[in-house]
């Protein structure tokens, strides 16, 4: 994927600035005091020098599968840890005969990569082009390459002017955890006989109520802001933009559930708490 980052840059840098003919290199190598003696034309180089987790954009949660139809309203669902967000450090430097042409591609190459923050999908190669995160872009950040001589000198070559670029990557090592969706859960209370050594109520004090969740549907598309109520007890609640609904504190037993459609006329369904199917098409 990295080296797919690598392509993706060098077109960048050929389209913008724009390189005909070859009479400018680009190249991603460590600029080594051999490496610099060997160097025959204008060159554009971009050393990945550090690799590291962006901590500011790391997500714990887990993210919900979409099937191939796009649709993720199903009786089986999958879920897969959000991906690692990776911050590509390269060092940026330009190499001439003149100081004044090293200048002056360092320019060039400084406008090319200021115009795309974000990196479009049309510049994308490989396995870039399924990044699930738009890929961020950060040129020339203060608080980056603050001690450059350092990095010069591990290299036992000469200092020059050097810029940072960083882009950022999503990595994904997880695979998808697939099973039936949670439909019913209940929360027991009432009168404990012990604690904390005895996790049991006493009979005839203990009150069971479910948590029960659906999905309504229309010509099997999910429906959004739709009203969705417990006929008799007045409990209601709105569908999400995945038509989703979820309704709390329904004692066992039988109920009738309403939903609202755009239009006002009501569908109705006798359901069983608890069930595996809270489902409504209208």
């Amino acid at each position: 994927m990295i080296s797919d980052l690598d392509r993706t840059i060098e077109n960048i840098l050929t389209d913008e600035i724009p390189i005909q003919n070859g009479e400018i290199d680009i190249k991603f190598d460590q600029p080594t005091r051999e490496w610099s003696a060997r160097l025959s034309r204008p060159t554009i180089n971009l050393f990945l020098y550090d690799l590291r987790e962006n901590n500011v954009l790391r997500q714990h949660q887990w993210e919900r599968m979409m099937e191939a139809n796009g649709n993720s309203h199903t009786h089986d669902i999958s879920q897969k840890r959000t991906p690692f967000r990776i911050d590509c450090h390269y060092m940026l430097t330009a190499w001439a005969a003149d100081p004044q042409d090293e200048h002056r591609l360092l320019t060039r190459a400084m406008l090319a990569l200021f115009r795309f923050p974000i990196l479009t999908p049309r510049q994308l190669t490989g396995e870039l082009e399924n990044q699930p995160f738009k890929l961020q872009t950060r040129l020339a950040s203060h608080d980056k390459l603050t001690n450059p001589a350092e990095l010069w000198g591990s290299m036992d070559n000469e200092m020059r002017p050097s810029i940072s670029y960083i882009v950022t990557l999503a990595l994904d090592p997880w695979k998808a955890v697939s099973g039936p969706a949670v439909r019913t859960y209940t929360l027991d209370t009432g009168q404990a006989e012990s604690l904390p050594d005895l996790h049991r109520l006493e009979e005839g004090t203990a009150v069971t109520n479910a948590t029960i969740g659906g999905i309504i549907t229309k010509s099997k598309e999910a429906q959004s802001g739709l009203q969705v109520t417990i006929k008799a007890t007045g409990q209601s609640t709105v569908t999400d933009k995945n038509g989703r609904f979820i309704l709390g504190a329904l004692p066992y037993g039988s109920h009738t559930l309403v939903v609202w459609s755009s239009d006002g006329k009501p569908k109705e369904k006798e359901i069983t708490v608890p069930d595996d199917n809270y489902d409504v098409e209208i």
